[in-house]
């Protein structure tokens, strides 16, 4: 098997990213962050307004519709990992904006303290759209909650030191969460950078190992071969020795092909490899040809890899030649082709059922692995498998 150590590395290394970029995950901390900055602000809302008179119900309908907007905002974000802009906007014209004013025109509100739950609310509001909208859009909200509230605090008769106090925390509030946003987001794409330049170090090392796995058959085969027809102690005419140079130079061939152009790794190439290396060594021999193999993952690989020996292990039983032929190509939708042909005698479909072989191990496991596999065979005529990934 020519797997080696750094590709099963390179694996583990996808496995981990496959949970998320260090990008999202910021993200996603960043919504949890702000989500408990709304949940302070809305149990100092509730306790406020569970004391007001029912004779006074904006103040209720008003709490009622920011936990509504609060569920909404929130609960998309998580499941989302990231904040809805039409939510974002919805919450601040609402709750950070709207809010006030009707407290202040229809609620009832004639003090500062009986509408500070209401104001307290801009806050996390504000530090929402920092993080959900550019630059120049969270600047608007920021300047829109900023003239509502100073308007809404002169309308009850707030003093300038609870205006000034009660803008620079809303202020605030955007400012600090934009400042975590840029760190948090720069250090989760310097993660991302490191995992990639971490998966293109192992690539470039199961490469190399690749081709030093190559060299090494190489010195235990072909140049074996030829230094012991070179010291002249074996006779070359022998149908053995001929035999095993025919199986050497068509695995040579198959290696030239697959590594001329220096193209990543392909796992599909590693398992159909394996797959005719463990049947010839059976005495079959196998003429393949491999052309622009696509990235499949592992578990479709090992399927058309498992597939192909059971066909070759067929042709070797049944069609009494020695010889099959092996073609695997990519299709222009990045799907995988393979086919194993032999120039047998055949057999009528009709009259004759597929093995267990070709039921459980090559259309069972192609089935399983998303792909489908066909038999195409008449009388006289050979039998022709046709592997396709994904069906």
């Amino acid at each position: 098997m020519l797997q080696s150590l750094p590709l099963r590395r390179i694996r583990a290394l996808r496995g981990t990213t496959s949970v998320g970029s260090g990008t999202h995950r910021a993200q996603s901390f960043l919504v949890v962050a702000t989500l408990l900055y709304r949940g302070s602000h809305l149990t100092v809302a509730v306790m406020a307004v569970a004391h007001r008179p029912w004779h006074l119900p904006l103040q209720h309908l008003g709490l009622a519709a920011a936990l509504g907007l609060s569920v909404l905002t929130y609960g998309t974000a998580l499941r989302r990992g990231r904040f809805d802009r039409r939510h974002i906007w919805a919450d601040v014209i609402v709750t950070g904006c709207v809010l006030p004013l009707a407290l202040c025109a229809w609620g009832g509100v004639r003090e500062p303290p009986t509408i500070a739950w209401a104001m307290l609310l801009g806050g996390s509001a504000s530090a929402a759209a920092a993080i959900a909208l550019d630059r120049l859009h969270a600047l608007a909200v920021v300047a829109l909650l900023v003239v509502t509230h100073f308007i809404g605090y002169q309308a009850v008769g707030a003093t300038p030191a609870v205006i000034v106090g009660h803008l620079n925390s809303l202020v605030s509030s955007a400012l600090m969460t934009y400042a975590f946003r840029w760190y948090l987001l720069r250090q989760g794409r310097l993660l991302d950078e490191a995992n990639a330049r971490a998966l293109a170090a192992e690539a470039h090392k199961a490469r190399y190992a690749e081709r030093l796995e190559h060299h090494r058959a190489l010195h235990d085969t072909v140049l074996a071969t030829l230094t012991t027809l070179a010291a002249g102690t074996l006779d070359a005419n022998a149908p053995e020795v001929r035999q095993r140079c025919a199986r050497e130079a068509a695995y040579l061939r198959r290696l030239i092909q697959q590594t001329a152009d220096e193209v990543p790794h392909r796992e599909i190439g590693e398992a159909l490899e394996e797959a005719v290396g463990s049947v010839e060594s059976l005495g079959l021999r196998v003429t393949a040809q491999y052309h622009a193999l696509p990235q499949v993952p592992p578990e479709v690989a090992a399927a058309l890899g498992h597939a192909v020996r059971e066909a070759l292990n067929n042709v070797r039983r049944h069609a009494g030649t020695g010889h099959a032929y092996l073609t695997a190509t990519g299709d222009p939708d990045g799907g995988a082709v393979v086919t194993v042909v032999d120039r047998g005698p055949g057999f009528d479909p009709a009259r004759c059922e597929p093995g267990l072989g070709l039921r459980g191990s090559v259309q069972g496991r192609m089935t399983e692995a998303g792909g489908r596999a066909t038999v195409d065979t008449a009388p006289g005529e050979g039998v022709r498998v046709e592997l396709r990934w994904p069906g």
